[in-house]
This record gives structure tokens, C-alpha cells and sequence, in this order.
């Protein structure tokens, strides 16, 4: 069978020749990654300039476009047909909660999805003092995990998020199905000026705290466990469905009822919650995934 293994760090990247030498376990590896880091593109396509495909072994490409862009080309001229699996990564660092938004990594096994094969993303935790990563073992991982998904299949329109974190294989300890979290970033815009005077900014900031604890995966990976997270690509807040639906009257007509008591927002304005429906605002995180 076909594996089809992508990235977003890169054709020349460690972690994607790890991933791709220890997959070739399952089945026939092929290769096409972009031909430059395209870190945090998240669901881009290029649609503004040609895209070339440049094969630089058997097996073996670069495209110079995004993560989502490599799995169309892949799929439609290189293999020419729809692979078992995808697996996207090794990640240089961890893709947890609202990263996936952004990630690259992430992005390419959404559009494997979206094109109906079983697609994993597979990201290692960062070492610490700068040592190497430890690709390996998230290798090691990507492979069970890919095992389990090529004999048993995901549900519909499901990718798989795997973070491992910086451990040796054997200090693992254990494998933890998870939910998104959520992590709350201070000062996401750093402003500095350069010689001339000229200002320009970073999008960083500092991590402050961590939301949605109960099955995280932040908290998986702070107690030393790899943890993979089901992701759907349907979006859609089916809760909210019937009380948003209350609003189309309003929305038809331009009027705004007069009932609805004022709400205070986390910003301090004043809004008016209309029927009973109010929002809650969300803090972008600002993060590289």
C-alpha cells in the first residue's frame, strides 16, 4: 500500500526522513514535502503563482508551495491515485489546542481528510537547553498509531493530532486520548524599532495559563503521556444552532428587539444580549505552531 508522508518544516527536515524510514515498516513511503519551512501557513493553498514539482529521489519530493498544496499535487500527479494514509510531521514542537488552527502540520492531514484518506498529524516536544529532538520516538509512535488507523479505519471526516513529548521511548508513560485545550497568551504583539527609527513587531508573547484541563492534551503531555486527539472537520457549534436560529426575525426585518438585558463583555463595553444568546470572547492565541 501507498503512505504519503508531508511536512510543513520542510523537505530537508530530520523529523519528516525519520517519520517516512520508520513508516516504511507499513507499506510503499512516498514523500513530497515543501521545498522551504512553511511553518504556521495553516490551510493555505497557493493560488497566485505556478507550483512546481522538483523530484529529488525515488520516492521523493519538494514542492514550492504549502503543507495543504503538496497533499493535492501528491495525490492528483504524483502517486495518481488516493494513498492508504497520510501522516504529516514530525513537527518540530508540540501543535496542542488552538495551534492547530495554525499548523501547517495539522493542515495537511485536514486536507488529506477533507479528501477522504485516513490522515495523522505527528508533532514532538521541543528538548530543552537546545539539545537535538527526539525524533525517534515520535517515529516510533507515528508508526502504532498509523497501525491502528490503517486496520481499523477513523470515523468520517476525523484526523488524528498526536503530540509526543520529550522523553526517551522508555520514560513514556502511557497514551492518552484528549480534547483540544485552550492557552491564554500575555503581550501577543512584541514592538521594537529598528535603526531607523521604524517600528516592527513580533507576533509572541509569553504563555499564562492553560483552559479546558479535564482530558487535555497539554495536561497528557505535561504528566509524560503521547497524546492523540480525534479532530472533525465539521465545525459547526450544534449547540447554538437553535438559539442563533431565534435571531433570524431580527436579521430579516434590521430591527432590534428592545428586549434583552445589557451584558458586560470581558473588554468592559456594554452589549446587548438579544434573546437570551451571548458570546464569549475568545483571546487569539499568538503562539508558532
Amino acid at each position: 500500500m501507498n503512505i504519503l508522508v508531508t511536512n510543513d518544516d520542510g523537505i530537508a527536515s530530520p523529523g519528516l526522513h525519520a517519520l517516512a524510514a520508520a513508516l516504511r515498516r507499513l507499506g510503499d513511503v512516498w514523500v513530497v514535502a515543501p521545498d522551504r519551512e512553511r511553518t504556521a501557513v495553516g490551510h493555505a493553498l497557493t493560488l497566485h503563482k505556478p507550483l512546481r514539482i522538483n523530484r529529488l529521489d525515488k520516492r521523493v519530493f519538494s514542492v514550492n508551495g504549502t503543507p495543504s498544496d503538496c497533499v493535492n499535487l501528491a495525490i492528483k500527479k504524483v502517486l495518481r491515485g488516493m494513498p492508504a494514509l497520510i501522516v504529516s510531521g514530525i513537527n518540530r514542537g508540540v501543535n496542542l489546542g488552538d495551534d492547530v488552527t495554525y499548523s501547517g502540520t495539522v493542515s495537511a492531514a485536514l486536507e488529506g481528510t477533507i479528501l477522504g484518506v485516513p490522515s495523522i498529524a505527528v508533532s514532538q516536544e521541543a528538548r530543552r537547553n537546545g539539545q537535538a529532538f527526539q525524533f525517534g520516538v515520535a517515529a516510533a509512535y507515528a508508526v502504532r498509531v498509523g497501525r491502528a488507523v490503517l486496520r481499523f479505519g477513523l470515523p468520517a471526516e476525523t484526523l488524528l493530532n498526536v503530540n509526543v513529548p520529550d522523553r526517551p521511548r522508555a520514560s513514556i508513560a502511557g497514551v492518552k486520548v484528549t480534547c483540544l485545550s485552550r492557552r491564554r497568551f500575555e503581550d501577543p504583539i512584541v514592538e521594537k524599532v529598528d535603526p531607523h527609527g521604524r517600528k516592527y513587531y513580533w507576533i509572541a508573547g509569553t504563555r499564562v495559563s492553560w483552559e479546558r484541563r479535564k482530558d487535555a492534551d497539554h495536561e497528557a503531555l505535561r504528566r509524560g503521556m503521547v497524546s492523540v486527539t480525534p479532530i472533525h472537520l465539521d465545525i459547526t457549534h450544534y449547540g447554538a444552532l437553535e438559539q442563533i436560529r431565534q435571531w433570524e426575525p431580527m436579521l430579516r426585518s434590521g430591527r432590534m428587539p428592545r428586549r434583552g438585558r445589557p451584558v458586560r463583555t470581558s473588554g468592559g463595553s456594554r452589549r446587548s444580549s438579544i434573546l437570551g444568546v451571548q458570546s464569549s470572547p475568545t483571546k487569539r492565541s499568538a503562539a508558532k505552531p
